[in-house]
């Protein structure tokens, strides 16, 4: 029988973590996007990595989940994380980001030396856009490619490669701009000289 994935790994609870009417809002968006994909507690589990205790707590309102826990919730359910947020009264015209400060996203396929940071989300109803700095610093012989709605602006800030869109290949150098409709797929193919640094855009619909 396969083990139970971890609550230690789970991040729960931290101290500043979520919480109150933001815990309420993000228990009823889990439980709507788990539903909608037809999952049980256990599929969900199994996909995300999260163990069923917790995502019981967390749909319940008796956990609250960290930005890594909902990032690993937000890539097994193929929702962006803002969408977990959605229904909050509060107004958020406005996210400033640090350096380095950004959410680390993980991607299934994703090798050791490639990194995603989310730059901040904004609450509905201006969740439209999802800016992500991917750092590369180590060769994969095979790279995920990605489907999204909405479109997505690729900016290179450093390194160089080479990126794939369909069956087109187009070498990326600094200074570099695509844009692009997401349901093609698409990922960097050849990464040519290391390290890469760029900035992904997705422009994606209303709440998700």
């Amino acid at each position: 029988m396969t083990a139970e994935p971890s609550e230690v790994t789970d991040d729960l609870d931290e101290p500043g973590g979520t919480g109150g009417p933001l815990g309420a809002v993000i228990a009823s968006r889990l439980r709507e996007f788990r539903r909608r994909q037809g999952w049980t507690v256990g599929k969900l589990a199994e996909a995300s990595g999260v163990s069923k205790s917790m995502l019981s707590k967390i749909e319940n309102g008796q956990a609250s989940p960290s930005l890594a826990t909902l990032g690993r919730l937000s890539e097994a359910l193929t929702v962006p994380v803002t969408a977990f947020f959605r229904g909050l009264s509060e107004e958020q015209d406005m996210v400033f980001v640090k350096a380095g400060s950004g959410l680390d996203i993980h991607h299934k396929g994703a090798g050791p030396g490639h990194r995603y940071q989310m730059l901040g989300a904004m609450r509905a109803p201006h969740d439209t856009l999802e800016p992500m700095l991917v750092t590369l610093t180590e060769r994969s012989e095979v790279f995920p490619l990605y489907q999204h709605s909405g479109t997505e602006l690729i900016f290179m800030i450093s390194g160089k490669m080479e990126y794939c869109y369909g069956d087109a290949r187009y070498l990326l150098e600094p200074g570099d701009a695509m844009q692009f409709v997401g349901e093609v797929m698409h990922g960097p193919g050849e990464l040519v000289a290391l390290p890469i640094q760029f900035l992904a855009i997705k422009s994606v619909s209303p709440g998700g």
